[in-house]
């Protein structure tokens, strides 16, 4: 599953990673691969919770 992140630097040095097309799916790491991996991580989760609670079931064929 592929998602759109940026990802910015912020002051202190942090990275903080955003995936576009999921409202409020952000997150920090230490390094710019690492925010990357937990707003992928975060977003994977969002996802699952929409199916488990019946929000977003999957779509079949």
């Amino acid at each position: 599953m592929t998602f759109n992140i940026e990802t910015e630097r912020e002051t202190d040095g942090r990275w903080i990673a955003e995936v576009i097309n999921m409202p409020g799916v952000l997150a920090y790491g230490a390094t710019k691969d690492a925010a990357n991996a937990n707003a992928y991580a975060l977003a994977l989760r969002v996802i699952a919770d929409g199916v488990e609670t019946g929000k977003n079931p999957p779509k079949t064929i």
